[in-house]
């Protein structure tokens, strides 16, 4: 008998952001701590303090609690400013995901900021049917962030004009 591998897609989810593209990554990566919902999706919750990007392929992406506790988000696999970033996703699922970020520039003020989650299909079945409602969750979630980094580029850049 062959066991056939349930196909477990990435989850994908896209914005436009009314900024150019720079600026745009800069503040997903530069200004994360003050747009990301960090009370409640964090690892420290309401610890949290901040939280830092190395900017560079091998750097990490990690949460600095109140008491100078660190904890790993992930490692940055790819780091190609301002165009696209991959990064390890080590919170929560028994094993390690991806995900990539690209900007591209549709016009001067105008970028489109493409996610891609993936990795699913490394979970083994117990893993993905105990992380099912997981998953669901991060899509939504997903989308949650990405408006609110939307509207943070948007207010950021309205600020810094």
């Amino acid at each position: 008998m062959t066991v056939t591998p349930m196909r477990r897609p990435p989850i994908r989810q896209s914005t436009t952001v009314h900024a150019g593209v720079a600026q745009t990554f800069e503040v997903f990566v530069g200004a994360l701590d003050q747009w990301w919902p960090l009370r409640t999706h964090s690892l420290g919750e309401e610890r949290v303090a901040g939280v830092t990007v190395e900017r560079r392929a091998g750097g990490r992406v990690y949460e600095t609690w109140d008491d100078g506790q660190q904890r790993t988000w992930g490692t940055l696999l790819a780091w190609e400013p301002p165009m696209r970033f991959v990064l390890t996703w080590d919170i929560v699922t028994p094993r390690v995901t991806e995900v990539e970020l690209r900007f591209r520039e549709l016009a001067p003020s105008l970028t489109r900021v493409d996610l891609e989650h993936r990795g699913w299909d490394k979970l083994t079945d117990a893993d993905f049917n105990g992380l099912r409602e997981r998953r669901d969750s991060y899509n939504t979630g997903w989308a949650m962030i990405l408006r609110l980094f939307t509207a943070a580029a948007s207010t950021h850049t309205a600020s810094s004009s």
